[in-house]
């Protein structure tokens, strides 16, 4: 394949990445917008069937989007993905309410790793399961920063599609991906209680325990220790240069540095791994 019909193969995937990251910025709004009012219609005990007819994922596509400062409902022009935030200016087309800046980058972020991820491994059923695997980890990051939230809605089936992924295409022993998502809900489940036994606050939310357990799911048991390192330094980093500018009150979500880090294992976990093998061994030598 000529160099030329490459590169034109590639701005299609960023395309149709850019595309799927206008339906990852519909999940991020609306997600958890159904979660809170399935969770109020619960405490008021809300016979509405208007307010009861939250289930399913038809709150995904109906109804149409529209402003949610003035109900403007939005044209099919508005919402082409990255170019038309530029076309109108970054605000509501009617009542100039700005829209977050989040809508483009998602959309961005999404057409760069779909095309790194079919140049990483090809247009292959590899491609499709990691591709996976990270637009779910997008919607969960942009999820807990802005709403401080990890919902089951994600992590749950993120778990059972890393079972899945072994079971197809993935390298590791259905066992050590079993073990991994064991592990991994665990080891922070006793991290929190110690934590809330010393200090008598809660460290994290049970998110972050099924997070780690999907997690554990992908990469297996031997990379949980990799991802809590590569979490936590990151984690430590970030709240050192927001330190300034986070209250006690607002603190940092936990989840992104969790997505990250498993990002970073799963795709490059095991070259990372040979290489600290290798330099334990050459410390030995010594």
């Amino acid at each position: 394949m000529s160099s030329i019909s490459s590169t034109f193969l590639l701005f299609i995937i960023f395309l149709i990445g850019i595309s799927i990251g206008s339906f990852l910025n519909v999940v991020i709004h609306r997600l958890p917008k159904k979660i809170f009012d399935e969770f109020k219609t619960e405490c008021n005990e809300s016979n509405d069937p208007q307010k009861n007819n939250l289930f399913g994922l038809g709150y995904l596509i109906y109804p149409g989007s529209s402003c949610p400062s003035c109900g403007h409902r939005i044209r099919s022009w508005e919402i082409i993905p990255i170019i038309s935030w530029f076309l109108i200016g970054g605000k509501c087309k009617k009542c100039k309410t700005p829209i977050s800046k989040r809508y483009p980058l998602v959309e961005f972020l999404t057409g760069l790793i779909t095309v790194f991820m079919v140049h990483f491994s090809g247009l292959n059923e590899l491609a499709f399961w990691l591709l996976l695997f990270v637009l779910i980890l997008i919607i969960l990051t942009v999820i807990d920063l802005e709403q401080q939230l990890l919902p089951d809605q994600l992590t749950l089936p993120l778990l059972w599609l890393g079972l899945l992924y072994h079971m197809s295409v993935g390298h590791l022993k259905l066992e050590d991906s079993i073990i991994g998502a064991i592990f991994g809900y665990i080891i922070l489940w006793f991290v929190f209680h110690v934590f809330r036994m010393i200090t008598g606050k809660d460290g994290m939310g049970y998110g972050d325990f099924k997070l780690l357990s999907a997690l554990g799911a992908w990469v297996g048991w031997q990379m949980i220790p990799i991802v809590l390192v590569f979490s936590s330094i990151s984690g430590m980093i970030f709240g050192y240069f927001l330190s300034k500018k986070k209250s006690k009150d607002n603190p940092i979500p936990f989840g992104p540095f969790l997505a990250f880090s498993g990002f970073i294992s799963l795709i490059w976990g095991e070259k990372f791994l040979y290489m600290l093998d290798l330099i334990i061994s050459q410390l030995q030598i010594f």
